[in-house]
């Protein structure tokens, strides 16, 4: 599995405890994406386990006042 990070973060201390986390931005962007990424697989599990049910787009415009 490759290293999430590519640079070393920088550990910002606050009364001798660590408070905060400076990393590269690409790698925040790269963390977040993987993030999003989970999220959407645990959505679809869900999804999946619970079946997909329809309806007409125009009850679903009636519903919604038409403001779609």
């Amino acid at each position: 599995m490759p290293k999430l990070l590519k640079a070393k973060p920088q550990v910002i201390m606050k009364n001798g405890k660590p408070n905060a986390v400076i990393i590269d931005i690409r790698d925040y962007q790269n963390m977040l994406e993987k993030l999003e990424d989970k999220e959407d697989l645990a959505d679809l599990q869900k999804m999946r386990k619970g079946g997909l049910h329809f309806r007409k787009f125009d009850d679903f415009l009636a519903e919604h006042g038409n403001a779609v």
